[in-house]
């Protein structure tokens, strides 16, 4: 099976919202912000004495919602808690659009969870990788070794990184320099996630920024985010929202401009050209992808907001 998918399955994935399991108003409230997908939660954002009654309303909330235009998506917890396998079994039988999956190490546990998922599928006479899997692939140092070969497993349609589980990992005294860049060593597990997601056909999603009232710093953490090749972000707080969707959306003048160096690729390919001038920069071939990239994003976002 090839791994292809850079949208999540209901479309963008510019914003991936967290909303905590079991918190009716918050996820009632979460139905009506202009997130693209909703993660609910049942990992951090739940107590130990909670978790129980904490799936079973979020069991009754995939049930009763009409998601509509939202991605239904949610963080089970790690297979080695003692809520984390029935969490998988009795979340993946009600097909919620995907699962994220924290504290994943390696293939192996990635590849175990998808056998079980497929068994699932079958069940329901529904077609393999129908729930798709998001990776937070890095709360645990070993991880990050693995990135490539988790993001390659099929299921697998999204990668996202965590700084504050790996920080705890580390015994790190801080993430961040005195100007607010990370330190390298995240710096370092920001671009082998980006550069893991991709090779595997991976959307590629850009950690949470926790610091919610520092909105000049979140809009610049996008913009080098969505520089560098990440398509969308994790978010916190309905605040980041409006932020991190403009980022990850094409501007007017990139729609232009891609429009013009597509016409421009087709004159040329009639002369036997796929490399030539334009606007002042020689192009070929790469160019013409990320244009057409563009385009398409753009496209999946009009559709989306119409």
């Amino acid at each position: 099976m090839s791994n292809t998918p850079i949208q999540g399955p209901k479309g963008l994935r510019r914003s991936l919202h967290f909303v905590p399991g079991g918190n009716d108003r918050m996820f009632q409230k979460a139905l009506q912000l202009p997130a693209d997908s909703l993660i609910i939660d049942l990992e951090d954002s739940v107590t130990p004495d909670n978790k129980t009654v904490a799936r079973e309303q979020v069991c009754n909330w995939i049930k009763e919602t009409d998601f509509k235009n939202q991605e239904c998506l949610v963080r089970i917890n790690p297979l080695d808690t003692p809520w984390g396998t029935e969490d998988l079994h009795v979340i993946a039988d009600l097909l919620p659009d995907g699962l994220v999956l924290p504290k994943v190490a390696t293939a192996d546990e990635v590849s175990g969870m998808d056998s079980l998922v497929a068994d699932i599928e079958k069940s329901h006479q529904i077609a393999q990788g129908s729930i798709s899997f998001v990776l937070i692939g890095t709360e645990v140092p070993g991880a990050v070794f693995n990135l490539a070969s988790m993001s390659g497993i099929p299921r697998v349609d999204g990668v996202t990184w965590g700084a504050e589980d790996l920080s705890s990992a580390l015994g790190a005294k801080a993430k961040r320099d005195s100007e607010g860049n990370y330190l390298e060593v995240f710096s370092f597990v920001r671009s082998t996630c980006l550069l893991a997601a991709v090779a595997g056909g991976a959307q590629p999603i850009d950690a949470v920024y926790v610091d919610i009232k520092n909105l000049d710093g979140l809009a610049k953490e996008c913009k080098t985010g969505a520089d560098m090749g990440y398509t969308g972000k994790v978010t916190i707080h309905p605040s980041q929202l409006e932020i991190v969707n403009k980022a990850f959306t094409p501007s007017k003048e990139e729609i232009i401009e891609a429009s013009e160096l597509i016409d421009a690729f087709s004159q040329n390919q009639k002369e036997g050209k796929m490399a030539f001038v334009f606007k002042g920069q020689m192009v070929d071939v790469p160019h013409l992808t990320r244009a057409k990239k563009i385009l398409a994003s753009a496209l999946q976002i009009e559709s989306k907001e119409t």
